[in-house]
């Protein structure tokens, strides 16, 4: 029971992500500006468990491969760009582009088998399942989340 609770409480710390600086200076002798400065961060995406098995009383389940959904948290993702100086003596400022921490949902895709027998009608052959035609299809793979990213100019900070 220890180990379980353990796990459970160890799941939630281990979703953090990897913080990603963008190395942009090797730009700033072929550009007329300072270079953009890029920070965001690598999520680390948290498997569930498979949906989609079915009980069935006495037959097979719908579902022959299902869906892992996968959840996480996109991490927050900044871009500071100095603007050029377009008039001479102006004050152009930063272009700032950032999007905040949004949880995002996913699932890979699957497959649905239909099963290869149906229930008796009742046509002579007491007892015995009929034969199905196959039916085979595909679950499509799902991504959910809002993003609400923020576009603005800045003052130069001096």
């Amino acid at each position: 029971m220890t180990a379980f609770a353990s796990a459970a409480l160890a799941a939630p710390a281990s979703a953090v992500e990897a913080p990603v600086i963008v190395p942009l200076q090797g730009l700033e002798p072929v550009l007329p500006m300072d270079a953009p400065e890029v920070a965001t961060g690598v999520p680390v995406p948290m498997p569930g468990a498979p949906t989609g098995f079915q009980k069935g009383l006495g037959s097979l389940p719908d579902v022959a491969l299902p869906s892992v959904p996968f959840t996480g948290t996109l991490p927050k993702t900044v871009v500071d760009a100095p603007l050029p100086e377009v008039l001479r003596g102006s004050e152009p400022g930063r272009a700032l582009f950032a999007t905040p921490h949004s949880e995002m949902a996913a699932a890979t895709p699957g497959a649905v088998l239909g099963n290869p027998v149906v229930a008796p009608e009742g046509n002579g052959l007491d007892g015995l399942p009929d034969l199905a035609a196959p039916r085979v299809g595909l679950l499509p793979p799902m991504v959910s989340g809002a993003l609400d990213s923020q576009l603005g100019v800045a003052p130069e900070a001096r």
